[in-house]
């Protein structure tokens, strides 16, 4: 029974594109699904940045770390259009929860996780006679100055240049189009979706599920329905000030000892990030009053010069939804480590991703395609729609090239 594709990817977030990527590089003839538009939800509203992720050391996510600082080191070497170091400074005060010898110790953890051959692992401590150049940082019971260096990018431009490259490589986008329900056959999946107007169908060896925060819903049109552990859907929210800090990175602590960025942001400032749970359609997130407020109390706890600033000076904000694991800790100390749900571990047909960093969405998709290479391989030559098998000979050199 001949297939239309070989992989239907329902999602073109930044996990989804990374996927169809990786997908395409290795030579299956691959579909993107997508209902609202290339990185139209959390892959737009993201903190912006590439990085290791500094205060996940303290969860001990080491291996999380170490895999988002190796990708963080490709992506600067081959996206520099759209991603750059920044200098990022960590001011440790008389009052804060991690004391400076603390944050010395995970720099330093950082730094070794980097690799030495990287240019931008070390950090330094900014002596006092520097201080007054930290864009008018609050020097009261300030005891000490670290800073390091990180990435940051346009989440969205990202998104759209791995969505464009996938394309490139043979992938077929279907935007705006919206899944109504998928079966497994004997042979493959059967996808009903509409688009233009239409019901549509297709036929697809493997459907991988990477819809993010309506990752439930997805599954609930699949037949059967792949087990999901237990996941909450969390917001982040940040707000945009009017007012300009310079080209430099505050990591500071808020008033609950939550780490929140300061970043520069297209002659703004950009403030972020909240967690709090969320409970409803994913498209109706938005920041609260209340996280507003909590984000402007941050930037004018440390920077004196914002103290002016009222809830009207936000010029404005937005709130994307991560897809973290339930296991009765806050938000803040949950694991943020990718989870891949199948319908069969050793030949899945059903695929789901849930969770992902934007940083490390070429790992994530190496793990799909790692976990999908015995059925695409199975039977390779059987499908009318499906890829030629000489090009699937090459899928691991593709691999190791992303």
């Amino acid at each position: 029974m001949s297939t239309d594709f070989d992989v239907l990817v329902i999602g073109a977030g930044i996990q989804g594109a990374g996927a169809a990527e990786a997908l395409a590089a290795a030579g299956y003839q691959v579909a993107i699904l997508e209902q609202l538009g290339v990185a139209a939800a959390t892959s737009s509203r993201s903190s912006k940045l590439i990085h290791g992720g500094l205060r996940y050391l303290e969860s001990g996510q080491f291996r999380l770390v170490r895999e988002c600082l190796r990708e963080r080191r490709w992506l600067l070497a081959n996206k520099p259009q759209l991603v750059r170091m920044v200098p990022f400074y960590i001011p440790v005060y008389s009052y804060s929860r991690r004391p400076a010898w603390l944050v010395r110790l995970g720099l330093s953890l950082y730094a070794l996780l980097a690799g030495v051959s990287s240019g931008y692992s070390r950090f330094r401590s900014v002596p006092r006679h520097e201080w007054d150049n930290l864009a008018g940082l609050n020097r009261d019971e300030l005891v000490a100055v670290y800073r390091y260096y990180d990435a940051q990018t346009d989440d969205a431009a990202l998104t759209r240049n791995v969505v464009d490259s996938a394309v490139a490589l043979g992938a077929r986008l279907i935007c705006p189009g919206s899944l109504v329900g998928a079966e497994r056959t004997d042979h493959g999946v059967r996808v009903d979706y509409v688009a233009d107007g239409q019901l549509h169908t297709l036929r697809s060896r493997v459907l991988v599920n990477c819809s993010g925060p309506w990752i439930a819903s997805t599954n609930a049109r699949c037949t059967p329905q792949i087990k999901l552990p237990a996941l909450d859907l969390v917001a982040g929210a940040h707000i945009e000030l009017p007012l300009s800090l310079g080209e430099k990175i505050f990591y500071v602590e808020a008033e609950d000892g939550r780490a929140v960025f300061v970043m520069p942001w297209r002659g703004k400032t950009l403030v972020g990030t909240t967690e709090r749970s969320y409970i409803g359609d994913p498209r109706d997130v938005a920041p609260t009053i209340e996280e507003e407020s909590y984000l402007l109390r941050t930037v004018q706890r440390y920077f004196p010069q914002t103290r002016a600033l009222q809830m009207h000076d936000i010029r404005d904000s937005f709130a994307g939804l991560r897809v973290l694991p339930q296991n009765g800790n806050s938000p803040f100390s949950r694991p943020r480590e990718t989870l891949l749900c199948c319908d069969d571990d050793r030949r899945p047909r059903l695929l789901a991703v849930a969770g992902g960093k934007l940083t490390s969405y070429r790992a994530t998709a190496r793990r799909i395609l790692r976990k999908l290479r015995p059925t695409l391989e199975a039977n390779a030559g059987g499908s009318g729609g499906a890829a030629a098998g000489s090009n699937r000979n090459a899928s691991s050199v593709e691999e190791r090239n992303l």
